[in-house]
């Protein structure tokens, strides 16, 4: 099932996502299992989470993974991990036992396959993949999501939980879960803003199959669309 949320402005989309997230962790009695995605779009939710909902959600029931991770140290300015934490961990009581991060400064493949263990170990499965409760996500002027390129859209079909991936313009090497653990989740949500990205949004709701956000199509899931005017194709 497929949701298209259309907001205003960018603040009132995220607005908007910070407070449907809080409900959903409200709702669910055990561990709340969140995988989050870098970028300047969810520093914006993530401020306002921290920012309105420090002291509602019961944050030790929320347990932090990363969508992706560019391979760099988790101080460096590009570290999704840092973003995190700048813009919501250093602001939030959510215990650090909670957090798991994908360690960007280990060797990328063994970090794929150790962070791969990690999610079977910790996160509820069906048919042997990890099954969030929410995995957030944007998507890229090119339409990739996660750290997977349209040049790298094997990593949609994977049978590994997480892959090395390659940035085809910079050739940063990356680490990301796939497309399977992504369309395993329980809610799938797209935080996209800006007319920039409206001429991919529309290719995306058509549904073409060469670029991955286009894709993610979970299969028991919902998925969720929280767009700003810009990026609202219709």
């Amino acid at each position: 099932m497929m949701k298209k949320n259309v907001f205003d402005s960018k603040i009132k989309a995220a607005e908007a996502l910070a407070e449907y997230a809080a409900g959903e962790i409200a709702r669910k009695s055990g561990y709340f299992n969140l995988a989050v995605s870098g970028g300047s779009t969810p520093a914006g939710f993530f401020s306002l989470l921290a920012s309105k909902y420090q002291k509602v959600v019961n944050w030790s029931k929320v347990r932090l993974f990363w969508v992706d991770e560019r391979c760099v140290s988790p101080d460096h300015e590009e570290s999704n991990y840092r973003m995190t934490s700048e813009t919501l961990l250093d602001h939030i009581p959510l215990p650090a036992e909670n957090v798991f991060r994908m360690r960007g400064e280990e060797d990328p493949e063994e970090e794929a396959r150790r962070y791969g263990n990690t999610l079977k170990e910790l996160v509820p499965s069906g048919e042997g993949i990890p099954v969030f409760d929410m995995i957030l996500l944007g998507m890229g002027d090119d339409g990739h999501t996660a750290s997977i390129f349209p040049d790298q859209i094997s990593l949609m079909n994977s049978s590994e939980i997480c892959q090395t991936a390659v940035h085809p313009v910079s050739g940063q090497r990356r680490i990301t879960i796939t497309g399977p653990v992504i369309n395993k989740g329980k809610k799938v949500v797209f935080l996209v803003t800006g007319d920039g990205k409206r001429a991919m949004m529309e290719k995306i709701f058509r549904h073409d199959p060469v670029y991955p956000a286009s894709l993610v199509q979970p299969k028991s899931g919902e998925l969720l669309f929280y767009l700003d005017k810009g990026a609202d194709p219709s």
